[in-house]
Parts: structure tokens; C-alpha cells; sequence
């Protein structure tokens, strides 16, 4: 990123290739992403519109498109903004050690990170295996491994619900299904935060990850059974280990630390918004609402990296250069003015599904993973409420204080307190 310029009679020299050409670039870091959401996207609509140059950490220079419009037309046309992080025209000016490396990735044979064709053939293995999961069953395991986990808290009459059961809860079903066993949930837990949130621990939690992909793999060619990883290894095509573990991180990273967010933003909106109270009183449609109220106003994943201009262009009336990276700023999206015009008066979205929190077009979540996660969470947020009569907020709800991530948004802690009522022994 270029600096600002020195006050001098000589013009500065255009900046770099790929380098937004804006001084004042907005550090996509700080604690008014965690404090001031609503007030920073308000902040870089008025300063830059639609397309905001960024600066990433290590001032590594990206654009965050935060407008409706501009995001439907980005994430709709993969030939001129593909998901291809090869093309991305500041690989050369990165230190090996950049923790952002994991994810934004770089070229690999993965779901995630191919194109085409490949794209399209690594999806219709993930797709095929994750519709074959019985939801039954899935939501069997969710209140299964919910009660045992409300098992470990709820005589004591007070929880943190984000650490105690909100992190837990996504990944030990997700182990279930996936393949994994129940006890890599732990190691998977802190190894897929480690890389959320981009901090120093983010290469190596990712290298702890792939080792246990690694295994997995092994154990599921001796021993198949009714899992997605098991399916994913019985489809009518030839992939290698890296391909299948590659495809297993981006459904695990993918699915973890967001779920976790559902359930913990949506808890924190029915503890603190009164519209959601006869949720706690047992009703049931104020937990779908609740939770799609998340999805547009609070949504897991505010930014994801990323799309990369395969051409010179213009988007929102910013010039964008061939390889550059543009970041799906969704949570600013959802909050775009232009998407609020048809709200109800009470401010509630009910049946609008509308909202960007799973992506869209052709790299979009796929819908069966949408549905399961929809499945997991609801259930864990059910559970919670039918468990633990009165709970309620420990503390002020403006002392919640959210991670340290602009791309995730979730609670670091949410202290509850309720009835203790006694264990159910895995009934």
C-alpha cells in the first residue's frame, strides 16, 4: 500500500499495479469492527461508496465490496471475478509467515479454490455426499451431543454459553458426520479458531487441521462407514488424499466457527431484544425469526476472502486492476441501504432470504450444507431454552464483547444464568 504523500511540489508517483489508488485506505483491523459495526460500515459507505480500498494486515491492499448491488454482480459472474487466488497480483510482496496466508489460500485442488470444470467436479462429489446425510438423523446427534454437553453445567445454575456449549456444539456434530471421531472435537475446535481469526497460531492451527484431515482419510480407506467423508470416497471419480483432505478443511473451517456464531448471536439477540421473548417461553417461531434476524443484521461471516479481478474494470465506480483482490464484505451488504427498502414496520425480516450470509452464485455455501447447519442450530438453540428454565443475561448487554476478527462476527463470551435442574445421564 502506498504511503501518503510528502506535501511537495512534485507529484507523487502513481501507486502499484493492484494497489487501490486511494490514500486513506481503511485498516480492516481495530476494535470498532467489534464495538461499532453498524457506525464503520456507515463510516465507509459515505468516504468511498459501494467498493472501499482496505488495507489487510501487513498493509497488504484489497477493496471490500460492501454494496448490495455490487456484491450480486460480483458473486454472479465468475469469469470476470473469479475465485481464483492465483491471479492475485500481491503473492510476490507477502512474507511467508503472512497469517492471513490459510485463508485466503492460493491455488489448490479443492473445492474451495478451483475453478471450471475442477470446480464443478470436486462439487458434485461434496454436494452428492452431504445429500446423502439423513436429517433425522443429524438432528438426532444435534440433541444427543446438546444434552450431554447442558449435562456439564446445568446443576450449577450459570454457564458461558459460547465456550461452553455454542463452540462445542457445531463441531462435535460436525466430527460425527464428517467422519471424525468424537474425540478430535477439542484439537479441531482450537486449531479451526486459530486460523479464524488470523493471529499468529493462524499456520500452525491450520497445519494441526490438515494432519488431522490426514488421518481421517487413512482410517475411512480401512474402515468406510455412513459419513460424508466415507461418501465423498465412494463417488465414481478419481481424487487423491490431498483433494479429499483439501475438500474436508473447507467443509470443516467452513462450518465450525460459523454455526458457532449462529447459535451465540442468536442467543445474545432473544436475551436482549424483547421482540424474541416468547422464545424463552418455549415458542418456537420466534426462534426461526430470530435466527434469520441474524443472518441479515448480525450475520457469522461479515467478510470472506475472495474474488480476484481476471481483467481491468470498474465496480461502484472504483477503477479495479487485473488481480486484485476484492474481499465479500456480506454482513455490509446486508446492512446496504438499498436492502432495507421493503422492511415491515417492525424492523423483522420473517420470510426475506434475501440476505448474503451463505454467499451467492456459483460459489455460494451449497444449499444441503445450508440446511444442515440451519438443522444443528436450531436444535442446539431449542435444546438450551427447553433445558434450562429462566435463563436469562448475567451481565449488561453492552459489556459483550465480540472476537477479534472482522471476517467472523461472534460473542467472545455470553455468561448466562438460569434454574439448575439436574442432569439427564445421556437419556
Amino acid at each position: 500500500m502506498t504511503s501518503q504523500p510528502h506535501a511537495s511540489a512534485v507529484p507523487p508517483a502513481p501507486p502499484p499495479r493492484g494497489c487501490p489508488a486511494h490514500a486513506g485506505a481503511v485498516p480492516l483491523m481495530g476494535p470498532r469492527f467489534h464495538t461499532e459495526l453498524e457506525a464503520v460500515y456507515r463510516d465507509m459507505r459515505q468516504a468511498h461508496g459501494s467498493v472501499v480500498p482496505v488495507e489487510l494486515p501487513g498493509d497488504v491492499p484489497a477493496w471490500l465490496v460492501i454494496g448490495y448491488r455490487e456484491m450480486y454482480q460480483v458473486t454472479s459472474d465468475p469469469v470476470l471475478f473469479p475465485r481464483d487466488a492465483g491471479l492475485w497480483n500481491q503473492w510476490d510482496t507477502l512474507p511467508e509467515d503472512w497469517p492471513l496466508r490459510p485463508m485466503v489460500g492460493s491455488r489448490q485442488p479443492s473445492v474451495y479454490f478451483t475453478v471450471g470444470d475442477e470446480h464443478r467436479r470436486h462439487l458434485a462429489m461434496v454436494q452428492g455426499a452431504l445429500e446423502r446425510v439423513d436429517h433425522t438423523e443429524l438432528r438426532r446427534h444435534a440433541e444427543e451431543l446438546a444434552d450431554r454437553l447442558i449435562d456439564g453445567f446445568c446443576g450449577t445454575g450459570e454457564a458461558e454459553v459460547i465456550s461452553a456449549y455454542a463452540k462445542p456444539l457445531p463441531v462435535l456434530v460436525l466430527a460425527r458426520v464428517l467422519g471424525f471421531p468424537d474425540s478430535d472435537g477439542p484439537e479441531l475446535i482450537s486449531t479451526l479458531g486459530a486460523m479464524a481469526d488470523g493471529g499468529p497460531d493462524a499456520i500452525h492451527g491450520y497445519e494441526q487441521a490438515i494432519g488431522l484431515m490426514y488421518r481421517l482419510v487413512e482410517r475411512k480407506r480401512q474402515r468406510p462407514g455412513a459419513d460424508v467423508l466415507s461418501y465423498m470416497m465412494a463417488f465414481p471419480d478419481t481424487f487423491t488424499d490431498e483433494e479429499y483432505v483439501l475438500d474436508l478443511m473447507a467443509l470443516t473451517a467452513a462450518g465450525y466457527l460459523p454455526m458457532a456464531d449462529w447459535i451465540g448471536n442468536s442467543m445474545r439477540l432473544m436475551l436482549t431484544d424483547d421482540r424474541f421473548a416468547a422464545s424463552l417461553t418455549g415458542g418456537r417461531h420466534s426462534i426461526a425469526e430470530a435466527m434469520n434476524e441474524v443472518l441479515w443484521e448480525d450475520t457469522p461471516t461479515q467478510i470472506l476472502a475472495g474474488r480476484w479481478a481476471a481483467r481491468d474494470t470498474r465496480l461502484g465506480g472504483q477503477r479495479i486492476a487485473a488481480g486484485d483482490m476484492l474481499l465479500l464484505g456480506l454482513g455490509g451488504a446486508n446492512a446496504d441501504p438499498s436492502a432495507h427498502a421493503a422492511d415491515p414496520a417492525d424492523g423483522l425480516r420473517n420470510s426475506n432470504f434475501a440476505h448474503f450470509a451463505f454467499s451467492h452464485g456459483e460459489f455460494q455455501c451449497p444449499f444441503p450444507a445450508q440446511e444442515m447447519a440451519e438443522i444443528v442450530c436450531r436444535t442446539g438453540i431449542e435444546v438450551l431454552l427447553d433445558r434450562l428454565p429462566g435463563i436469562d443475561l448475567a451481565v449488561p448487554p453492552q459489556t459483550l464483547g465480540r472476537r477479534p476478527s472482522p471476517f467472523l462476527r461472534g460473542l467472545s463470551v455470553l455468561p448466562v444464568h438460569f434454574t439448575p435442574v439436574h442432569a439427564q445421564g445421556g437419556r
